[in-house]
């Protein structure tokens, strides 16, 4: 079975499209469309049904795609192993990373990455939590980081800790409290992430333990628009305290949750018992080093 059929098919698929899966692959659609039919008649079942000008996943399709992905995930992990036999001084660091405090805390990173490593290619993706998750499981991806617990099928290495903040309306009841906790909260409307963003489990997951389940007023993909809602008085937000601190507003409040099992934890995660390349255990090793240094240096 031809690898380059196999990545045109996947292409297809994950751009939605032939015509944009050709872009991806450096091929004209109709040398894409062609792999795909070669791929089918190899195969001797349909893997999409064309409708019109889009495609979806036949049964066959469905199955074919997994596997695809597994066998080119493993081609592309066979072919960096071999490089780095070679000693080549280059390399690709493909990293996810979410919207919430990635700049606080891997922007210096990735400054320090670059001159230890100038040959090495970074291809950041940003999304939320859940996305990046599933494109690591995809192969799309070697490293992300992400809110902890994780599934089984990752392997993970701590990065930060840090305590929720409720953010409040100066002229709130409760601006005054010195914490609050989920109970005080359950009548109050929340803004939340959008879907997708992992911090909105935690907190939705934290109402659910005391029996209560959230009224969400709005959501939004933006940490200064969640912060302004907030002032508006819509609801009540939540940030991990040191992205909160880091954002004063004249008319919010901000107050510890006291509450158990609801820290912000990121973490740097991989698919369990993936290959990593030297170009990722490059930078899990400098994450590691700061975090070392952050710790003794708040001691």
């Amino acid at each position: 079975m031809d690898v380059r059929k196999l990545r045109a098919f996947v292409e297809v698929v994950r751009q939605g499209g032939f015509s944009k899966a050709g872009k991806v692959v450096f091929a004209t659609q109709s040398t894409v469309s062609k792999a795909v039919r070669q791929l089918e008649d190899e195969i001797g079942v349909p893997l999409l049904d064309r409708i019109g000008h889009r495609s979806k996943l036949t049964a066959a399709g469905e199955i074919v795609y997994r596997r695809a992905i597994r066998i080119l995930t493993e081609r592309d992990d066979l072919i960096s192993e071999l490089n780095e036999l070679r000693g080549l001084k280059c390399g690709i660091l493909k990293l996810g990373l979410p919207p919430i405090g990635s700049g606080t805390l891997f922007a210096k990173l990735f400054a320090i990455y670059r001159k230890s490593y100038p040959g090495v290619d970074i291809r950041l993706v940003e999304y939320g939590c859940e996305r990046l998750e599933e494109i690591l499981l995809s192969g799309e991806i070697e490293l992300a980081a992400s809110l902890l617990p994780v599934s089984e099928g990752f392997e993970w290495q701590d990065v930060k800790r840090e305590p929720l903040t409720v953010l409040l309306p100066v002229d709130h009841k409760l601006s005054r409290c010195r914490s609050l906790d989920i109970p005080t909260l359950r009548e109050l409307p929340l803004i939340l992430f959008e879907t997708g963003f992992a911090l909105n489990r935690v907190i939705i997951e934290g109402f659910r333990r005391h029996g209560f389940e959230p009224r969400v007023a709005a959501r939004s993909s933006q940490v200064d628009f969640i912060i302004e809602l907030a002032a508006a008085g819509m609801g009540v937000a939540f940030l991990p305290r040191m992205i909160a601190e880091q954002r004063t507003h004249l008319s919010i409040v901000r107050v510890p949750l006291d509450e158990a099992d609801t820290d912000w934890r990121i973490a740097m995660i991989w698919r369990r018992g993936a290959y990593l390349s030297h170009a990722a255990r490059a930078w899990l090793d400098l994450v590691a080093r700061t975090r070392v240094d952050n710790h003794s240096g708040n001691d």
